[in-house]
């Protein structure tokens, strides 16, 4: 068996090595415009396409190698994905609703017309129609983003008008994570309660919940930055209404296959979405995940894949939290560098240390922390006790501070 990866890029650099060690071989596809600021590990392909527009081109190469799977592993690689599976005739996502799986107006349009409760929005390229909106809407704060691209990229928290008119002309002054020019903002409710993500994967339509986090945010200059995630049990409060709701968005988006990254908020009312990616997850750590729940959302998708059939006899199996597990992502106060390998040993001594995860090489300039491409890293913080969890968090941020970045 050969299948074809698109944009295997951040996560999906692991992908590969998970399809060798189950017996899939794999080529890699590159779409127009992949973010290739995240990992990459070419020796793992022998075979490296580049997409230059012409599908029935890239078709009959893919025919050619006996691929008989696509699979997106990136949010650059969705869209070209659902078009070759479906030119290739192989199983994948509904090619009709694809744009949804990418636009966030569009996906939210999709999940509200399913009858599931979504936030408050409006899409378009006039600054006046973003200020008519907030005018209205009468709420604040507010958000305003793009509606094309990733990773809490120009996503702005607006307190006014004026932070509004800022936000706007911010964003369609600039391009998203994938070289695109913004061409239209989105304005968005900004929702009041608890933000989780879903990660799950997907076959014939079946939806395994892999891992469920809560994430902690907070505000930087205006922008929303990812603070810590916490892993949690699916019998927590909460937990079992949020799956439920999340697999009614897989369908209502039409992800039938792959993998799916599902941000959602609880709020008082119930969940809502943030929003959707028909790929895999960032920051993955198999080994450290599997530890804890006793699967990872790679492996997972690997197993789909290579071995359908056990995939969907074991879909439904709930998975028991075996260890706690806090993701805590680094923020750099200000410029500096990365440490060298030394720099991080009292990190690695905190007695809650599972793993250090690097964006960038030592010695790297460093700018102030505004959203996951500033970004310097992440550390595993795993203990059974959460007050050490706490701790050790406490004591990462205050090195923040004052040593660890100094450049």
């Amino acid at each position: 068996m050969t299948i074809a990866i698109v944009d295997a890029y951040g996560a999906g650099r692991l992908l590969p090595e998970a399809l060798r060690s189950r017996g899939v071989e794999a080529v890699h596809v590159r779409s127009a415009r992949p973010d290739t600021r995240l990992a990459y590990r070419p020796e793992d392909f022998a075979v490296d396409l580049r997409y230059g527009g012409d599908l029935a081109a890239t078709c009959r190469e893919l025919r050619a190698l006996g691929v008989t799977g696509v699979v997106a592993a990136a949010e650059s690689g969705v869209r070209l994905a659902d078009q070759l599976a479906a030119a290739l005739g192989v199983p994948g996502n509904d090619l009709v609703r694809s744009p949804a799986r990418r636009d966030k107006f569009a996906m939210r349009e999709a999940v509200r017309a399913a009858g599931l409760a979504t936030a408050a929005s409006r899409c378009g390229s006039a600054l006046r129609e973003s200020l008519d909106w907030a005018r209205a809407h009468g709420r604040w704060p507010v958000v305003l983003k793009p509606s094309r691209s990733a990773g809490a990229d120009h996503v702005f928290v607006c307190h006014s008008l004026t932070e509004v008119a800022d936000a706007h002309t911010r964003i369609m002054a600039a391009v998203n994570r994938y070289g695109e020019r913004n061409e239209v903002v989105l304005a968005q409710e900004f929702l009041v309660g608890t933000e989780h993500y879903v990660n799950t994967v997907s076959h014939d339509g079946r939806h395994r919940v892999v891992e469920v986090w809560r994430y902690h945010k907070r505000l930087v200059d205006g922008r929303s930055v990812y603070d810590y995630e916490d892993l949690l049990a699916l019998d927590e409060p909460g937990v079992r209404e949020l799956v439920d709701y999340v697999r009614a968005v897989l369908d209502a988006l039409g992800i039938r296959e792959g993998a799916a990254h599902t941000e959602v908020m609880r709020t008082a009312a119930g969940p809502v979405l943030i929003e959707c990616g028909a790929r895999l997850g960032g920051g993955q750590t198999p080994a450290l995940l599997t530890r804890c729940v006793g699967a990872d959302q790679v492996n997972s998708l690997a197993y789909a894949i290579a071995e359908p059939a056990g995939f969907l006899a074991e879909a439904e199996a709930p998975y028991q939290l075996k260890s706690r597990l806090r993701c805590v992502n680094l923020i750099s106060p200000r410029a500096g560098r990365v440490p060298a390998d030394a720099g991080w040993q009292p990190v690695r001594e905190l007695p809650s240390f599972a793993e250090l995860v690097l964006n960038a090489p030592a010695g790297s300039r460093l700018t102030r922390t505004v959203d996951m491409a500033t970004c310097p890293g992440t550390v595993y913080l795993s203990h059974d006790d959460p007050a050490v969890l706490a701790a050790d968090h406490r004591a990462l941020r205050e090195w923040e501070v004052t040593w660890l970045y100094a450049s």
